[in-house]
């Protein structure tokens, strides 16, 4: 493919992607403010951006099916173990390199606010890394994963499996207020 067209399709799955999100929590909004339909009107264009981003992801694999391994690293679908492996590193990536580096411009231009949600981004990213790993041992065994319950923190994105935990060890958050999945 086309170094451009990669970096196009690339950059626009990430938009879709985006607006994805975007339309999920606008739709909250919108459902929290009494307006139902809006809020329906919204998931709805939410799953038609899903279908955009996942044509651009699709559309990045090349003629034999592949994705190219040098521009598309941990990019890919692949089978789960890889996955995870390709998952931690991403996490990993953002909670050592990315995150510091925003938070360091977001000190410098005393932003207090995007200091603290992308502290808490970082911490989270770091426990997220040490999930997928522990998913990982149990996939390499051919198991699923043992966890009776997934709970998410929904003031940080933290996520434990642990359902005796009073509180949010990043933001302290009750944790009667965990999301469970």
């Amino acid at each position: 493919m086309n170094q451009m067209t990669g970096e196009n399709l690339r950059s626009a799955f990430g938009g879709e992607s985006q607006a994805h999100m975007r339309y999920l929590i606008w739709g909250d909004v919108a459902k929290k403010e009494g307006f139902e339909n809006v809020a329906r009107l919204f998931l709805a264009t939410a799953d038609a951006e899903r279908v955009h981003a996942t044509l651009h992801f699709n559309a990045l694999r090349d003629v034999n099916g592949d994705f190219p391994v040098v521009s598309m690293a941990g990019f890919g679908i692949s089978n789960t173990s890889e996955n995870l492996v390709a998952a931690r590193n991403g996490e990993i990536f953002e909670s050592t390199q990315m995150y510091p580096a925003y938070i360091a411009v977001a000190e410098m231009q005393e932003e207090k606010e995007a200091i603290k949600a992308m502290k808490f981004a970082t911490a989270a990213e770091k426990v997220h890394a040490d999930r997928y790993e522990e998913a990982k041992k149990y996939v390499d065994e051919g198991k699923d994963l043992e966890a009776e319950k997934i709970l998410m923190c929904p003031v940080c994105g933290y996520i434990t499996f642990d359902d005796s935990e009073e509180a949010c060890p990043i933001c302290g958050c009750k944790a009667d207020k965990f999301i469970e999945y």
